[in-house]
């Protein structure tokens, strides 16, 4: 539960064993992989992955994550973040990455801070979740600030 309050209602609670099945068998018919498992002593623990977006907005990609409970707190995701920020520009042709936060979720909003994203506004009321309206933080990290 308190991974998935954290995220957007399309990821499954509970979350079975059959949906993990479902999500690496679509993960393998990437071209060019986008979702990562982050991995602790051999074992899957949480989830990154970047959606480069479509149309006019094809210069930017969205990127998303997830950490198992027992192991927030460790840094394992400012790290996991900096590294597919890394990959993203290296392997796509986008300008920049952005991600948005959940008011409530202090400890991502610092994880962001942390890997080099500046925040960028706040969406007022934007997201719906738990029957409730909750503000969204929209960070940002530009290519020129990763690529060295």
């Amino acid at each position: 539960y308190e991974v998935w309050r954290n995220v957007r209602d399309s990821f499954p609670h509970p979350y079975t064993l059959q949906h993990a099945e479902e999500w690496i068998k679509l993960c393998q018919t990437e071209a060019t992989p986008t979702v990562f498992a982050i991995e602790y002593e051999g074992e899957a623990v949480g989830g990154i992955g970047v959606i480069q977006q479509k149309d006019v907005y094809r210069k930017n990609a969205e990127i998303g994550y997830w950490l198992g409970q027992p192991f927030w707190g460790r840094g394992m995701m400012t790290e996991a973040v900096k590294e597919m920020s890394q990959y993203a520009f290296e392997t796509f042709d986008i300008q920049q990455l952005y991600a948005g936060v959940f008011e409530y979720n202090l400890a991502s909003i610092r994880v962001l801070q942390k890997a080099g994203f500046r925040a960028d506004g706040i969406k007022k009321k934007w997201v719906f979740k738990e029957n409730q309206l909750w503000d969204e933080h929209l960070f940002i990290c530009e290519r020129a600030a990763m690529i060295r």
